[in-house]
């Protein structure tokens, strides 16, 4: 895997919980049974959610808004 001597590249701090866990392997996790747009859509929600409070704050809310409703908007239009 690429490392970065610059930690803002490959292991910025809004990316890691307290304990060192990385948001990259939550999404991985939480994505792996999932493909194209769901599995974007929800490693964005998880992302942003993850990174709020350390970042952009309420923009980063406003993108977990802005892609949960693509979400939900791609699944009721499979749904038709």
């Amino acid at each position: 895997m690429y490392e970065c001597d610059d930690k803002l590249v490959s292991h910025p701090d809004h990316y890691q919980s307290g304990s060192g866990m990385e948001v990259i392997d939550v999404i991985e996790a939480f994505t792996s049974d999932l493909a194209g747009i769901e599995a974007t859509d929800t490693g964005n929600i998880i992302k942003y959610a993850c990174r709020w409070k350390k970042k952009n704050g309420v923009q980063d809310l406003k993108k977990i808004m802005w892609y949960t409703q693509h979400l939900i908007d791609h699944l009721e239009k499979e749904d038709k």
